[in-house]
């Protein structure tokens, strides 16, 4: 075919090493091609485990791919993907290499999982693709010297239950999860920890005491984000035997929240920047990356909602990192929030377009489910001592139901408030199914800023002057929000990963 000249990689794809699809059905391999220095995954290894459909659609010029009821259109030589007439960002053009076609592996987060409907979460350092309601949660481990004992740090996102014993030489740590996406540390008091290492379970580690142990002691402490740490402190032995004194308790590393707020009034806004670490977002002409331009904004409404409204504002990051997308709603139900925004960049094939979105989150694909949590509908439950009492128990995918008129408004007044100071796109207000609003607890909207594939569009989301704006319109919006519908009445806080209920 004619259009398939310009697709072909420069380069034969070489091999790397594979990724592994975890989900419930277990683990199976993924291989990984890399053409021109960009891994790649082969669109027939994924029909084969996702069940697609892929053809060439020679007038269209393009790639045809069927994902359930969903079709996606991947443009020949373009980094751009079409879901339903919603454009989508891809760090790589597909290229082929004889019959077969191969697509970035951001491929997989950023376009197979709006399709398919399910999450499907591409973690690089470990080379994993999390499919579903599957619980991998992220460990990293530091050892640390504390007054004479050593002390393990294990940060676990999300906070995820877990129990710790001692199994004679060694400390076994397992997690109520599916497997762990660890970060494990080299010992440096090979006396009192010899190695933290995978355990014998998929969800498990084992910390080897070294010769001088002589105590332990665990404590536990909320972290950031959504987090949790957990604190095993090794003392040794004295030379006569005995255990040596322990080290101080470890702290959190910020003090709660004082509840000083008056009743009905907002108190916590949770600041969404997208995109971040591996993950660069929508990318501009001149280079200009989304996952930078959002989380400059991120700052300084922080510093402004701050200065101006006393709200204790968290960002659910504070650089450049990955934070998946059910971890960011995550932050914002870990610490009951008001409002949560969180900020994109837009990409178009054409490069005319220009203008700021907002959205908040449809319904119609969540089905009468959805409709039953929007209503506030109840279960009876039954209570000690008899009886029953009406309980709203709401899956996570459900969270953001019973909040849709409240994110509409918020939507309204961002609309409205931005539209005075920066361009707007002609669709400026709509809803639309984002996997990053689906278990937000409260009112909830995701804004696009503008047009990042626009050449004076990227000029201006670079800008101080734009960026300023921005900040000033989302301000006035929350202050309108604020007098018209003062903070949302919560009855239930899901606060853990998707497919957990409270």
């Amino acid at each position: 075919m004619a259009f398939v000249a310009g697709a072909l990689a420069a380069q034969a794809p070489a091999p790397a090493a594979p990724y592994t699809v975890l989900s419930r059905e277990g683990r199976r391999p993924l291989p990984v091609r890399v053409v021109n220095g960009q891994e790649m995954f082969a669109l027939d290894d994924l029909a084969r485990l996702f069940d697609l459909g892929v053809r060439e659609d020679a007038l269209a010029g393009g790639l045809i791919v069927t994902a359930r009821n969903q079709t996606i259109v991947l443009s020949i030589g373009q980094g751009l993907a079409s879901i339903g007439g919603r454009l989508i960002s891809l760090p790589a053009a597909p290229a082929r290499d004889g019959r077969a076609w191969f697509v970035p592996v951001d491929f997989v987060p950023r376009a197979l999982s709006p399709a398919l409907g399910t999450p499907l979460d591409l973690r690089k350092p470990p080379r994993l693709v999390v499919v579903g309601d599957v619980r991998v949660p992220r460990v990293a481990g530091r050892i640390e010297r504390v007054e004479g004992a050593a002390r393990l740090t294990l940060d676990v996102s999300p906070a995820t239950p877990h129990t710790v014993a001692q199994d004679g030489p060694r400390v076994v740590v397992k997690f109520d999860a599916d497997a762990l996406d660890p970060a494990l540390p080299t010992s440096s008091m090979p006396d009192l920890i010899q190695a933290v290492r995978p355990g014998e379970s998929p969800a498990s580690l084992t910390v080897d005491l070294g010769p001088r142990f002589g105590s332990m002691r665990v404590s536990d402490l909320p972290g950031d984000r959504g987090s949790g740490r957990v604190v095993i402190d090794i003392a040794g032995q004295t030379t006569e035997g005995t255990p040596a004194p322990q080290a101080p308790p470890p702290t959190p590393d910020a003090p709660p929240l004082l509840d000083l707020a008056p009743a009905g009034s907002l108190r916590t806004i949770v600041i969404d920047a997208g995109h971040g670490g591996d993950e660069h977002g929508a990318r501009g002409r001149d280079g200009t990356l989304e996952k930078t331009v959002t989380l400059g904004v991120a700052r300084r409404l922080k510093a402004s909602l701050e200065a101006r409204l006393g709200l204790r504002v968290i960002l659910t990051r504070d650089g450049d990192e990955n934070v998946g997308l059910d971890e960011r709603a995550a932050v914002a139900n870990n610490n009951k929030a008001d409002i949560f925004l969180s900020l994109h960049a837009n990409a178009s094939v054409r490069p005319s377009a220009v203008g700021a979105e907002v959205f908040y989150l449809s319904l119609e694909e969540y089905g009468d489910e959805a409709q039953k949590v929007a209503r506030g509908e109840s279960e009876a439950l039954p209570v000690f001592g008899g009886g029953t009492r009406d309980i709203e128990v709401i899956l996570w995918e459900m969270a953001q139901a019973r909040y849709i008129e409240q994110s509409a408004a918020l939507a309204q007044n961002v609309e409205a408030s931005l539209r005075e100071r920066v361009p707007m796109s002609p669709r400026a207000l709509q809803q639309a199914p984002f996997r990053v609003l689906v278990g937000a607890n409260m009112p909830a909207v995701l804004v696009e800023m503008g047009f990042i594939s626009n050449p004076e569009q990227e000029k201006q989301l670079s800008s101080d002057t734009f960026q300023n704006a921005v900040v000033q319109g989302l301000v006035d919006s929350i202050i309108r929000f604020r007098d018209a519908h003062g903070a949302p009445r919560r009855s239930v806080q899901p606060g853990t990963p998707p497919g957990a209920a409270r």
